[in-house]
């Protein structure tokens, strides 16, 4: 009798749990340099500061957003969410990506039209509260530092927090430049080069985020590879519609059909999945798989099949 049936087995790779506490550390500094910027950019002309204190304020809404994110991940699945919340914080990642990116834009703009204008500037005022961003920025970025290694929501938090580190101290150098030397064009060209940078810095996490929420198959692993692995395992089987994907950035799961020669018995089926699984988990790191078993079905056997 023809056996059909679906077979997961989870090999473990936890979710790593993120300081909350560092977060919200990081929140409340943000929202205290956010506003110090925005009044000293209005008093003291500086379109780097305010530029400065904007991607300070993305920073507030990107850290909450990943605060959020980081507590809705962490409920448990159920009947009607059986995946749980994991790709929250992917979601999160995304969005936190693409605010970076219309803030560059923006500021690109400021800067252009302020180049061509350029208005004398209170420098002494820059410089102090770019010190203060420097300090409470550098600070948060490394509360984060731990927890930007392994997940990409604290990592797209902690490269907020960096680039508007590095654009505080591009901040500072203009702030002295004008001091000393009357360089108001430098103003613009700082916030040009903070606009860039900022770019730069979300693309990568933009274009990660967006691959797993798209399902792409993840970029370290060579699918190639594994079908080869896997037919040495199960010999004179016909292995087809694989699909392989990320559900968050650390758990991957693959799924596949597998059209058996012989009308085997389920004992047989399970030991050929357990050593499946083995491969799969320590070769490649794939912690969820799910196996279907064929035999005499009539059906596309093509590796990879559209639905």
């Amino acid at each position: 009798m023809p056996v059909k049936m679906g077979h997961s087995h989870n090999h473990g790779h936890h979710h790593q749990e993120v300081n909350n506490g560092n977060l919200s550390i990081s929140i409340f500094l943000n929202i205290a340099i956010t506003i110090a910027q925005i009044i000293g950019g209005f008093i003291s002309g500086s379109l780097s500061l305010l530029s400065d204190a904007l991607h300070n304020f993305s920073d507030v809404i990107g850290l909450l957003l990943s605060y959020i994110a980081n507590k809705i991940s962490q409920k448990k699945a159920n009947e009607k969410h059986t995946f749980g919340y994991k790709r929250v914080e992917i979601i999160a990642a995304f969005i936190n990506s693409i605010a970076l990116v219309i803030v560059a834009l923006f500021l690109i703009s400021e800067s252009i039209t302020r180049f061509y204008n350029p208005v004398t500037i209170s420098s002494d005022l820059v410089i102090w509260l770019s010190i203060l961003g420097i300090a409470f920025n550098g600070f948060s970025a490394v509360l984060l530092k731990k927890d930007a290694a392994h997940n990409l929501n604290m990592k797209s938090a902690y490269l907020h927090l960096f680039s508007d580190m590095i654009a505080s101290i591009a901040v500072l150098v203009g702030g002295l430049l004008m001091k000393y030397f009357q360089w108001y064009w430098v103003d613009s060209l700082i916030t040009f080069g903070i606009a860039i940078y900022l770019i730069y810095m979300s693309f990568d996490i933009l274009k990660s985020s967006s691959k797993i929420l798209l399902l792409f198959t993840p970029e370290n692993i060579d699918l190639k590879e594994i079908i080869k692995s896997l037919e040495q395992v199960i010999g004179t089987h016909q292995l087809h519609h694989i699909h392989l994907w990320h559900l968050n950035d650390t758990e991957i799961h693959f799924e596949a059909h597998i059209d058996c020669k012989e009308n085997i018995s389920i004992l047989q089926f399970n030991i050929l999945v357990n050593t499946i699984e083995e491969v799969l988990h320590h070769q490649y790191h794939i912690n969820h798989c799910t196996i279907q078993p064929e035999f005499n079905k009539k059906c596309e056997k093509e590796y990879i099949v559209q639905h």
